[in-house]
């Protein structure tokens, strides 16, 4: 969840907002302050806090989903449906609110007040922003929690098929490599409409990819997976030495699927292999218990790793991403590219 650390203050609430809380029976003398909160990507997202004390944070969508990527339209309906099956997990080291609670959401545009979702705010900070905080044996603790809570997320099973609840990219498939194929030839279409600049062709790592979607079928569960579980979405609450994590949020990306696939942003830019903290909490609940990296697993990490560096890449012309925000992108994330096709080919000349 983006985040505004100038701190809460009354600012003038836009007729959209307005619109949102009125629909829920809350008028403007009832709200304390609203923040707008900086650094999302897709959806306006707002800070309010209410007289009584409730604090929420509103979503809505942007006026216009002409830009943007194909598995983007109607976002708000994956992130309730994210937190409607994560509610009432018995895993919940960080207390009741570690998944922000619905409160109301309304995912017809024509609705009063269009589409939003309204959900309890979640406390603490993004992990990012306390990282350089944080003492070693802190960080190791926090992340074996982390890895307890991912790991009972990935108990929920999904609705008898894979894919985004959206339905962006159409009903839920009845297969793994069917649902993933569907995803990944979604926003490579996308980076041919967009032109976006890719390190290799569109058709070729369509090819490249295909050539390894036998290895999904190996998953025949469909779990419940985040996808954004970068540092900006995790949040730490409590003092130095008594931290905790205080909430797991922007579920907006999920869909069900892989499991596994939540390990490619939770060591963005890493190796999960290396993260034992994290792996040995998420052992202790997560449905198959400890992670065994073998062939299979690697190689779809691989195939999950190309499909998240496709969607940073292309994404950066619809965001109209520029000058050095760009330059960052395309340093950073083309290399990682291009090695998460090579990785995916090693794999399979491994298997033979």
């Amino acid at each position: 969840m983006p985040t505004d650390t100038a701190g809460d203050a009354l600012t003038p609430m836009d007729g959209a907002l307005a619109a949102v809380l009125g629909s829920v029976g809350v008028p403007p003398e009832l709200v304390a302050f609203c923040t707008p909160l900086s650094g999302g990507t897709y959806n306006t997202v707002t800070r309010v806090g209410l007289t009584d004390g409730r604090r929420w944070v509103v979503k809505t969508p942007p006026p216009t989903a002409a830009d943007c990527l194909g598995y983007e339209r109607d976002l708000l309906v994956n992130e309730v449906a994210f937190y409607s099956a994560a509610a009432g997990l018995a895993v919940r080291e960080a207390g009741p609110d570690a998944v922000p609670a619905l409160v109301h959401s309304a995912l017809d545009p024509a609705a009063p007040g269009g589409a939003y979702v309204i959900m309890t705010e979640c406390p603490g900070q993004p992990w990012f922003e306390v990282a350089d905080a944080l003492a070693d044996r802190e960080a190791r603790r926090l992340r074996a929690e982390l890895g307890r809570i991912v790991g009972g997320l990935h108990t929920v099973r999904g609705p008898g098929g894979f894919g985004y609840p959206s339905a962006a990219l159409g009903p839920l498939a009845p297969t793994w490599r069917g649902a993933f194929t569907a995803m990944t030839d979604a926003v490579l279409d996308d980076a041919l409409r967009y032109g976006a600049r890719l390190p290799r062709t569109p058709a070729d790592i369509r090819h490249r990819l295909g050539a390894a979607s036998s290895v999904l079928d190996d998953v025949t569960r469909p779990a419940l997976v985040h996808f954004d579980l970068w540092q900006g979405n995790v949040l730490v609450a409590g003092e130095p030495g008594a931290r905790r994590i205080g909430g797991i949020v922007d579920g907006e990306r999920m869909f069900w699927g892989d499991p596994a696939a939540d390990f490619v942003s939770l060591a963005l830019f890493g190796d999960m292999e290396k993260d034992e903290d994290f792996l040995a909490g998420y052992g202790e609940s997560a449905p198959g218990g400890p992670v065994v990296f073998d062939g299979s697993l690697r190689l779809r990490l691989a195939l999950y790793r190309a499909y998240l560096y496709l969607i940073m890449l292309v994404e950066t012309v619809p965001r109209q991403t520029s000058g050095e925000r760009w330059e960052w992108t395309w340093n950073e994330v083309g290399p990682r590219l291009e090695a998460a096709l090579d990785d995916v080919e090693a794999e399979l000349r491994a298997r033979g």
